[in-house]
């Protein structure tokens, strides 16, 4: 391929992927020795095969021009889990991008209109150690407010986005899944009592954190429509962050926009929805029809950073907010939110903080001199490309069999 006017092209000569603790990596190599990194959420160790079998679609290629080498593939990829692979093609792409010219992603994507970004901590109950009654909700609450990273808000996985579903009784009419195949089976008409259960539990919690902590609630898929309107107004007072998923979500491979407005405009608590949706063309409606509030794109999955921002930017013209996605995104997972992040307009909240990877990633990585997270904000570094690479010589311990060759 003819390169641009006096510039050589670079070349890719290849594409690798090898799971490290569950976390497929991907490592894009070029002729001129740059090396792009990626990362895909760490439930997703089966996407190794989808990421090579698109080796072919992209070695020979100049990586420079990542719209380009995108528009090769993105016509493979599908709503979460399926546009993982994509996204982190993109999301390594950008790396190289960035390396080749010397400059952070963020100057590539228009210049950084922020030097900090704040990131919101998803904190699960299993890491507190609590269930879900009321008490359980405020030691949450008061384990969040000690973290060390002194985050500022925080989202509470709760209704049937967790395991209250199956830890009180009679939560809900239908029946309870103990064993199921697939992520948050249960939907259907929640019980009176255990309605109320419900919001007890959050306000205990928001009780607990007070005007000075935001609290976000990650409710769903599973509500209908009648319940998630009855929730979002009964928590009216408490002044949520939002609301996320209710109706459908992480997992679930349609949007439903004309069901969310039978919620959205009859509620003042923020309604969210948005993680598992793959390309800027599935937000269309959601955005235009205002059905929510605020959206929650992951560049993990929605087909990389730039169609965030682009995601992002066509919110703002709308009003809506961006709160994007990502607890399972990784240590070079979260080097890409910062960012695209740092360049997103005013409508950006936060963004989730990839908390759900083990500490040792910051021994086998060079960028980030442990967590950076202080005061719930994040300083937006200038290093070139995302600003972390993985070490070989540290890493290769973590690797599974048959990645034996990733940094060769």
């Amino acid at each position: 391929m003819a390169g641009e006017p006096g510039r050589a092209a670079v070349k890719i000569t290849d594409i690798k992927c090898a799971v490290i603790a569950n976390s497929p990596v991907i490592r894009i190599t070029t002729d001129e020795g740059i090396t792009g990194w990626s990362q895909i959420e760490t439930p997703k160790p089966y996407l190794q095969p989808i990421v090579l079998q698109l080796k072919s679609w992209i070695v020979g290629q100049d990586p420079v021009n990542v719209e380009r080498v995108v528009r090769r593939i993105r016509v493979r990829g599908g709503f979460k889990p399926w546009g993982a692979a994509v996204s982190a093609i993109e999301t390594a792409l950008w790396d190289i991008a960035g390396k080749a010219a010397g400059l952070p992603v963020y100057r590539l994507l228009g210049g950084k209109v922020r030097d900090q970004v704040r990131t919101y901590r998803t904190l699960y109950h299993h890491e507190v150690g609590v269930g879900h009654t009321p008490e359980d909700y405020v030691k949450w609450a008061e384990y969040g407010m000690a973290l060390p990273e002194g985050f500022t808000m925080f989202k509470l996985p709760t209704a049937f986005h967790s395991s209250m579903v199956r830890d009180v009784p009679d939560f809900y009419y239908g029946d309870v899944q103990h064993d199921a195949p697939f992520p948050y089976p249960h939907k259907g008409l929640m019980s009176e009592d255990g309605f109320e259960h419900l919001v007890a539990c959050v306000e205990a919690a928001k009780g607990a954190l007070g005007s000075k902590y935001g609290l976000a609630l990650d409710a769903g898929p599973g509500f209908l429509p009648v319940d998630a309107l009855r929730l979002a107004k009964r928590l009216e007072p408490l002044h949520l962050l939002w609301i996320e998923d209710m109706i459908t979500g992480d997992y679930v491979p349609y949007v439903n926009p004309d069901v969310y407005r039978e919620v959205t405009p009859h509620t003042t608590t923020p309604i969210h929805t948005g993680e598992q949706i793959y390309l800027r063309q599935n937000y269309k409606a959601l955005i235009e029809t205002h059905a929510v509030d605020i959206v929650g794109p992951d560049p993990c999955d929605v087909g990389g950073i730039a169609e965030l921002k682009w995601i992002a930017e066509y919110a703002d013209l709308h009003g809506l907010a961006m709160a994007p996605h990502g607890t399972a995104n990784g240590i070079l997972g979260l080097a890409a939110l910062v960012q695209v992040c740092a360049t997103l307009p005013d409508n950006l909240i936060a963004f989730e903080y990839p908390a759900r990877f083990e500490p040792f990633w910051y021994d086998i990585t060079e960028g980030f001199d442990g967590v950076p997270v202080r005061n719930g904000m994040i300083d937006v570094p200038d290093r070139p490309g995302l600003g972390v690479n993985l070490l070989p010589k540290a890493a290769k311990a973590y690797l599974e069999d048959g990645d034996a060759d990733f940094f060769d």
